[in-house]
């Protein structure tokens, strides 16, 4: 009981007015359909039963679907305008598509690199991104469109429609379309996986076409099955590999175990549609993989990503390693933000014990993941789990989402865009939970089918309202200045001429970082560097000879930008 208090405590402190507000009036109209479950039922019905004929059309509601998901969101971009980006993440990956879109897996070292070096990118010994590919790919798809957030929307509809593709192989073709479109509503229009530039919609387009192709491997043995288990595969490894890695186990296992079933064609059948087409895939992947890292780190088993941790993080990534001791940084913003705040986040770094740090995760993850997927209407289906759990038709389905679940333990910071590979197996799960409480019945009235109306209205409803964080922070943190970076940048970017921003940082951590550049740092309009307390600054001034330097100051109130005149004395 000390652990549900626990939750329950960290997870409602942290809802601002406006959830509170919804979920107020959610409780209030679930009670009217308790009572009044026929309330407008002709209307209701009449939506089921298209939404139902439209449903059998299995490949024009794919597309619907995914259209949908694109002309809502451009509709709703006077409420909910382009993101601007905020996160390091966000900025790190902005750099990958800009160097995909011009052609290059990476970029060279910059003779002046150490006022250019920042959080979550490699200088050494090229210039890039430390996160695997897949995400800067679909931003650089944006990018060359005119616009890196394109990427993400055409991310979002792509995941959309890979998430209904496979509730059809799992679900009656009314209730996946009910899957695909709560979906939709809960994650395409107003999350953090659409307003930002580190979402989580390649990974869970990844983990739908995994699961979705396992039934159908089983069912009709097809080369084009394979071929999509492979792409979904590949999305991962290239994406989110570990906790894809948890997804994709499971289905090579249940996959093994049918071929070497009875029921299964021969090996001369399945070796030629199968086995063959989707080894050749993965093949091809980890050729790329393999490619991929040795241009980035000059070898092809060593990721940027492991490279980055060897050189800059003191922070243990999982729940079994200790933190490493304090590294001494060049720039104090390094020293903020490894030494103090991936310190503090660590898990590790708080708790005596692993099981004292794994009773820690329940709260966080448990409470993180409830708020971004299900809170609060899609948390009345969880009523029906107890009559869920004998369901045969999605025993698999709740093996793999507890497997996925305990592996999210292993971390020890959770943000919701790691649990993107098991979406599919989530949504799948609620939709059935939603099945087993229509046929709820009282005294007589039908009040399942009062309260599943309710949770889709609400559905409806809520789609442009649910917090964009998603990430569940205290509603009393003090929001970062960073907003004021992408002011600056559009003021320097309408300016004739070419810019140098020098920025100069105080003992506060609430601004965030600010130094990020284009791929192609020499040619780029605005030019961002840091200075460094201590280390001569001429070299740099002497190198951007002809741009116009500014001094910003993001920890000032507010931040400023200001000509730079302060030329050190020799």
């Amino acid at each position: 009981m000390s652990l549900v208090h626990t939750v329950l405590t960290f997870f409602l402190t942290r809802l601002g007015y406006r959830e509170i507000i919804s979920d107020l009036l959610l409780l209030l109209c679930l009670v009217f359909a308790w009572y009044r479950p026929q309330f407008c039922g002709d209307f209701f019905g009449a939506v089921e039963r298209a939404g139902a004929r439209l449903a059998e059309r299995k490949r024009l509601a794919i597309v619907l679907l995914a259209a949908a998901a694109i002309l809502i969101r451009l509709s709703l971009l006077w409420l909910l305008p382009i993101p601007v980006p905020r996160i390091h993440d966000e900025f790190s990956y902005l750099l990958a598509a800009d160097t995909f879109a011009h052609g290059r897996l990476t970029n060279p070292t910059h003779p002046l690199w150490v006022f250019f070096d920042t959080i979550h990118v490699i200088q050494q010994p090229t210039y890039m991104s430390k996160y695997p590919p897949a995400q800067g790919a679909v931003l650089a798809l944006g990018e060359l469109f005119g616009q890196p957030w394109l990427g993400v929307l055409f991310s979002v509809a792509l995941m959309c429609a890979a998430l209904l593709w496979m509730l059809q192989g799992w679900l009656p073709p009314r209730w996946a379309l009910l899957g695909g479109a709560l979906a939709m509503l809960r994650l395409g229009i107003s999350s953090y996986w659409i307003d930002s530039y580190w979402g989580g919609a390649v990974a869970a387009t990844g983990g739908a076409l995994v699961v979705g192709a396992m039934p159908r491997i089983m069912r009709f043995w097809r080369t084009r099955d394979a071929l999509l288990l492979a792409l979904g595969a590949a999305i991962l490894a290239n994406s989110r590999p570990m906790e894809g890695l948890v997804i994709c186990v499971p289905v090579m296992a249940i996959l093994f175990w049918r071929l070497c079933s009875n029921k299964s064609p021969s090996l001369r059948v399945t070796g030629v549609r199968l086995i063959a087409p989707f080894f050749a895939a993965m093949l091809l992947c980890g050729v790329f993989m393999g490619y991929y890292n040795w241009r980035l780190t000059g070898h092809p088993l060593l990721f940027p990503e492991e490279l980055h941790f060897r050189a800059y993080s003191v922070a243990p990534a999982f729940i079994w390693q200790k933190p490493g001791p304090p590294v001494h940084y060049q720039n104090a913003q390094f020293e903020n933000f490894y030494n103090g705040w991936a310190r503090r986040y660590s898990i590790a770094n708080h708790v005596d014990s692993v099981v004292s740090a794994a009773k820690h995760l329940v709260v966080v993850v448990l409470s993180k993941f409830v708020y971004f997927f299900l809170w609060p209407e899609l948390c009345v289906p969880l009523l029906a789990v107890p009559w869920m759990l004998g369901d045969f038709r999605v025993r698999y389905l709740m093996i793999q989402f507890v497997l996925c679940f305990l592996g999210w333990f292993s971390v020890v910071w959770f943000l919701p865009h790691y649990a993107a590979p098991a979406t599919a197996v989530i949504f799948a799960l609620v939709v059935q939970a939603t099945r087993h409480l229509r046929r709820w019945e009282f005294r007589g009235r039908s009040v399942g089918i009062g309260l599943t109306r309710a949770v889709v209205l609400f559905a409806v409803i809520l789609a442009p309202l649910h917090q964009r964080g998603g990430t569940l922070q205290p509603v009393t943190s003090k929001p970062p200045t960073i907003g004021y970076r992408a002011k600056f940048a559009a003021d320097l970017a309408a300016m004739p001429g070419e810019h140098l921003a020098l920025v100069r940082y105080g003992v506060s951590i609430d601004s965030g970082e600010w130094v990020y550049n284009a791929a192609d740092i020499d040619h780029a309009k605005v030019v961002w560097a840091r200075e460094i307390p201590g280390m001569d600054v001429r070299p740099l001034l002497e190198y951007f000879r002809g741009r116009r330097v500014w001094l910003v100051e993001p920890d000032a109130i507010p931040p400023r930008m200001t000509p730079y005149s302060e030329i050190p004395q020799p």
